[in-house]
């Protein structure tokens, strides 16, 4: 199956609220050590309900390329 071309992002002013956690439909989204949400890129669609969630708005939808080209 083909990887969705877009990613979420989260900025590193994530305050950990954990709203983006209970949203995402592919469990792509986890909160490290109650400090900020990490997205696991394998399991992410891209389908932005978790920067819809987000009460501060750091979640962003990004092309996949942006991030495969930073690697």
């Amino acid at each position: 199956m083909a990887k969705p071309n877009s990613i979420a992002e989260v900025s590193e002013l994530c305050a950990a609220c954990g709203h983006c956690v209970k949203v995402c439909p592919q469990n792509a989204v986890a909160v490290y050590k109650g400090m900020y949400a990490v997205v696991d890129i394998e399991k992410c669609i891209g389908c932005g309900i978790c920067a819809g969630a987000c009460p501060a708005a750091v979640i962003s939808i990004i092309s996949r390329e942006v991030v495969s080209d930073e690697k």
